[in-house]
């Protein structure tokens, strides 16, 4: 079986393969003072809570955006399972060109995402990735990363507005029944669903018509992230939404670096 795990500066997502199926998978806090100790242990029990035995994970494959854990995660993969992880390595050890001004600065997160998307989806697409950040990747109809756009995440513009607004409080963020909010709490509900509605729907509007889509080669586009869920059937933009969508292309990277593996 195949570990993966996407350490992002929110939420770590944890998912264990067996062949081409996702088996479990589990979304936890990310913790950057936690030690190779505590990440092998909490793992470890995470495995047995689904009778999944840690001496049948043959690979492990990361993705990780937070440089100070790096270190911590390759201690652990090899302290707790023997194996030393696959790491994506945006334009070092992933086949996605990257056709941007300066590769090395285009984040492992944003790579695999737009690699998972082009081999399930295929290409021209666009990814929209619902996270600390809401990002836009865009692949052109030869499978290269062009570049795209990152704004503030939805929780991210919250916390902002709370810290700024003194008589603002914080509400359950779901969709509300109309725009027009009729209290403080749909007032702030519609600002954000709604707001983020049209701001994923302006810019991949946008960056169709850079792209040039055509009827032959129509732009897809997919969206993934831990809070896609509140956005996907109100943003009238995106096709297809795919939570798992980081974790399966980990195991696709993983599978083409080590082939048999």
């Amino acid at each position: 079986m195949l570990l993966v795990a996407d350490v992002g500066n929110t939420n770590t997502k944890i998912g264990v393969f067996d062949g081409r199926t996702l088996v479990a998978s589990w979304r936890l806090t990310s913790r950057r003072e936690q030690t190779a100790d505590e990440y092998g242990l909490f793992i470890e029990t995470l495995l047995r809570t689904r009778d999944l035995d840690r001496r049948a994970i043959h690979g492990i494959a990361i993705s990780n955006v937070v440089p100070p854990v790096q270190q911590t995660l390759e201690w652990m993969c090899e302290q707790y399972f023997g194996i030393a992880p696959y790491v994506v390595a945006p334009g070092v050890n992933t086949p996605l060109p990257l056709s941007v001004e300066n590769p090395h600065e285009v984040g492992a997160d944003r790579v695999v995402d737009a690699f998972a998307a082009t081999v399930l989806y295929g290409a021209p697409l666009i990814v929209v990735d619902f996270g600390t950040a809401t990002t836009f990747d865009c692949v052109n109809e030869r499978g290269e990363f062009i570049g795209g756009a990152i704004a503030p995440g939805i929780v991210t513009s919250v916390d902002a507005l709370l810290t700024r607004a003194a008589r603002l409080f914080r509400v359950e963020l779901v969709r509300p029944k109309e725009a027009i909010g009729r209290s403080t709490a749909t007032n702030i509900q519609s600002g954000v669903v709604f707001g983020y509605a049209g701001l994923v729907d302006g810019i991949i509007a946008r960056m169709k018509t850079e792209m040039g889509g055509s009827p032959t080669a129509p732009i897809t586009v997919v969206a993934t992230g831990g809070l896609v869920s509140l956005i996907a059937d109100v943003a009238t933009s995106i096709q297809h939404v795919n939570d798992d969508l980081r974790l399966e292309g980990l195991r696709l990277l993983y599978e083409l670096a080590r082939p048999g593996g």
